[in-house]
């Protein structure tokens, strides 16, 4: 679980839980209780100010004081009210209405304070005046004022038309009185201020009343009600936030709780994650210490900690094309492996494709598909799988697993970066023991091919100048076996010595081939063809006791090589079997195809991937025991008195050389056996096509340029190319070649350069063919497999001939050089004659 989105859930719940507290706390419930307040002191004031009128109109206040201030009170709770209702749209409309009633009230309050101090000026003076006249001597005036004073009296006390309409006759009555006495301007004064009040009493009352109408509590209720109403929907959400703050609570425990035992597994898991560590790195220390010897002890000491941490049953380090004393193997007492386990889980892994490194983890196998990989392992009784694989050296997988057997599933583990780390030690110190064996197997084959190179550098310098006083002896026989009569006793000794001298010259020939380092020019060659040609060679060749059997199981095989060096290869093995059956026998030659999937160390190569051909060669013979297997393909080593022991070596040789291998198996009384791994051609190469070998004619007197530097074998080479029917001109020097060549172009029919001895033949044909273009040039080298044929088209070069020469195989590359130029020489006429 990641940090932050954990901080972030907690902050909400806190800010959740703060708000909830808030709005739980009711705050607004001040407000509700000001404004409860605020509309109680507007009824009380408005009471107040109507007492207030009331005493104003009954005389017993003398000011206005108390009014005044009554009604500033009534406007202050007006406006308390109205700020405490804030921006609640219906409490506003509410207070409103209310505020326009008070607008009213006010207005009659004004009202009512003008009339009231008319009313009681007029009352004051009334009075004043009808007391004066009610002592007056006219009885009959005071007595109308008396009535009048009554009625005035009765009309403060009701107002009805009636009073006022019998106030208004008495007035009537006293103004038309005429009185001549000094009471006259009194009377005229008080029927004044009588009309006056008979005037202004109606309507001080008019406006009583409608004082006391207005003061109706129907608009304060309103108020109230949606006060109470607000207040009561603020605390049932109160209770609700409480509730909720009470839930949020809850939740915020929960989560604390929750984290607390995430941080006891995470805690448990750091302490389980160092252990690992520290036994990793022990782990690792005992490789750096230990010893080849003792590796495969600490390796399986190594799997056991390893398979603890996940309850495994066993564990197992291995990979591909490794042999057997490379796989570790550890499991637990009464656990055994399967004979076909690990090689199974490293098929297995390779079936899993999710990159050259993966990790595949089934803690408890559970199979679904039939082809599934839970379903192959549930047959293998894996119960629950994890594997680490990767790429070691030279491109093969290796895996390390641990497998739950007996137990129903391996313990959850999530470090499988840890596991990685310990599959890197374990590889790393198996791959440094696999490359302390591959150095010292490296230094044995590099003193091996020191050995080699030296062994072959003497024979071919050896060879070379045996093979020169070989040709000598085959020529001075040729030329002497020319002057005599066939069947005497003389020929019979040159026949002889020519065997004598061929097999000298076979014996040059493959030590020349052994030391030979250079590689000729490659062919696709059939092999089934192959060994039908080595087939009617070996027919003349074998015993009468022995028999071939050849067996092929693919008929379109095809190699990369050069034919007369794999059918060297092939007679070689068959002779020496033919040799070591002393009893009536067969030899079995087998032609296999392989597939290489994953480099595969044979002998002292390291074949590639690929397809191979795999040419075996058994005998029934009394095979060799491990010492003679040792040394079976050194050089010179041999078991028979007349062997050469170039046989084997020359054939390990020409195989390592076309890319391929050779094992031996064998066992004293149980026969021998060879294979040779050949890689198979390319689909594209073109297959080879043996042709007959030309017929040796002789010559018609063709002109023949021969360039050899030894002066002696020089004149051996014009006798037998004039006992061939040529006539030979010698050269012994390049220059007087070249002149010769620019003075008559059409001389020479053809050319022959011989070996020169510490240099280089094909130089001198390049010098050769740049004095005479058109001269078909022979190049005679004890060795036809150096030149590469665009070097050879370049120098002029049509044929190749060894040397020293031999009359047979001289005449046919004479007759088929010339037969070419002739056929030349022939398109040219048609052409021009065209």
């Amino acid at each position: 679980m990641k940090i932050a989105p954990a901080t972030v859930g907690v902050a909400f719940l806190l800010a959740l839980l703060t708000w909830l507290a808030l709005n739980g706390l009711n705050l607004n419930s001040d407000r509700y209780d000001r404004q409860t307040q605020a509309l109680s002191d507007f009824t009380r004031y408005e009471r107040g100010m109507s007492r207030e009128v009331l005493t104003s109109r009954a005389g017993l206040s003398r000011n206005y004081d108390a009014l005044v201030a009554m009604v500033d009170a009534y406007d202050a709770a007006l406006e308390r009210l109205r700020e405490a209702a804030g921006t609640d749209r219906e409490q506003i409309a509410a207070i409103q209405v209310l505020a326009t009633r008070a607008a009213r009230q006010e207005e009659l309050v004004e009202q009512f304070k003008s009339k009231n101090a008319l009313l009681r000026n007029s009352f004051t003076y009334f009075s004043l005046f009808s007391a004066r006249l009610s002592s007056s001597d006219d009885r009959p005036l005071v007595a109308d004022v008396s009535a009048l004073a009554a009625a005035m009296l009765q009309l403060t006390l009701d107002t009805s038309d009636t009073t006022a309409g019998e106030l208004q006759s008495r007035l009537d009555n006293l103004a038309r009185l005429q009185i001549t006495s000094e009471d006259n301007d009194l009377l005229h004064a008080a029927v004044a201020h009588g009309q006056l009040l008979h005037d202004l009493l109606p309507d001080v009352d008019v406006i009583l009343k409608a004082l006391v109408a207005e003061a109706s509590n129907r608009e304060q209720d309103a108020v109230h009600a949606l006060i109470v109403k607000r207040q009561l929907a603020a605390r049932v959400a109160a209770r609700k936030n409480r509730l909720l703050q009470y839930l949020t609570s809850l939740l915020l425990l929960g989560a604390l709780v929750y984290f607390g035992l995430l941080l006891r597994a995470r805690a448990k898991a750091l302490r389980r994650r160092a252990a690992f560590e520290h036994v990793i790195a022990n782990i690792s220390m005992r490789f750096i210490e230990s010893h080849r010897d003792g590796l495969r002890g600490h390796v399986e000491s190594a799997l056991a900690e390893l398979a603890g941490f996940i309850g495994a049953d066993r564990a197992y380090f291995a990979w591909s094309a490794a042999p057997a004393d490379n796989v570790y193997r550890w499991a637990r007492e009464g656990v055994r492996f399967d004979q076909t386990w690990p090689n199974r889980a490293l098929d297995l892994a390779q079936r899993f494709d999710d990159g050259e490194d993966a990790i595949v983890y089934i803690p408890k196998v559970r199979p679904s598909h039939p082809e599934d990989l839970a379903h192959l392992l549930d047959e293998a009784g894996v119960r629950g799988w994890l594997c680490i694989k990767a790429l070691s050296g030279h491109g093969r997988a290796a895996i390390l697993g641990f497998d739950a057997v007996e137990a129903n599933a391996l313990s959850k583990w999530a470090e499988f970066a840890l596991f990685r780390t310990a599959f890197d030690a374990i590889r790393n110190a198996v791959g440094r023991v696999v490359l302390e064996q591959e150095k010292e197997r490296l230094q044995a084959s590099l003193q091996q091919a020191r050995r080699m190179e030296t062994i072959g550098t003497f024979a071919s310098g050896i060879a070379h100048n045996f093979n020169n006083i070989v040709g000598a002896i085959l020529g001075y026989v040729e030329i002497a076996d020319t002057g005599l009569k066939s069947g005497s006793r003389s020929a019979t000794s040159l026949a002889e010595i020519r065997r004598a001298g061929e097999r000298a010259r076979e014996l040059v020939g493959q030590i020349l081939t052994f030391g030979r380092r250079s590689q000729g020019a490659q062919e696709r060659i059939c092999i089934r063809t192959l060994i039908e040609e080595t087939k009617a060679l070996l027919a003349a060749s074998l015993p009468s006791h022995v028999k071939l059997m050849v067996s092929q199981r693919a008929e379109t095989i095809t190699v990369s090589g050069e034919p007369a060096q794999l059918q060297q290869v092939i007679l070689n093995l068959c002779n020496n079997a033919a040799q070591a059956m002393e009893d009536p026998g067969f030899i079995d030659l087998q032609i296999t195809e392989r597939d290489v999937i994953h480099p595969l160390s044979i002998g002292r190569t390291e074949l590639r991937r690929g397809r191979f051909a795999v040419i075996s060669v058994s005998d029934p013979g009394p095979g060799m025991d491990d010492a003679t297997l040792e040394q079976v393909f050194e050089p010179f080593f041999t078991t028979r008195s007349e062997g050469n022991g170039l046989g084997l070596a020359t054939v390990r040789e020409i195989v390592e050389q076309h890319g391929g291998a050779v094992t031996v198996r064998s066992k004293p009384g149980a026969g021998t056996r060879f294979d040779i791994w050949l890689p198979c051609g390319l689909a594209d190469e073109p297959i080879s096509v043996d042709h007959a070998p030309s017929l040796a004619l002789r010559g018609t007197g063709e002109t023949v340029l021969v360039l050899e530097a030894d002066r002696k074998r020089l004149l051996r080479y014009e006798e037998i190319l004039a006992a061939l029917g040529y006539e030979p001109v010698g050269f012994s020097v390049l220059a007087e070649a070249e002149a010769a060549c620019r003075a008559a172009r059409t001389r020479f029919d053809v050319a022959l350069v011989c070996h020169v001895p510490g240099g280089s033949s094909l130089d001198l044909a390049y010098l050769l063919h740049d004095a005479a273009p058109c001269l078909p040039i022979i190049l005679a080298s004890p060795s036809v497999h150096q030149f590469a044929a665009p070097l050879l088209a370049t120098a002029g070069v049509t044929e190749l001939v060894h040397h020293p020469l031999l009359s047979a195989e001289l005449a046919a590359a004479l007759s088929r050089c010339l037969a070419v130029v002739a056929a030349g020489k022939r398109i040219k006429r048609i052409a021009a004659a065209g």
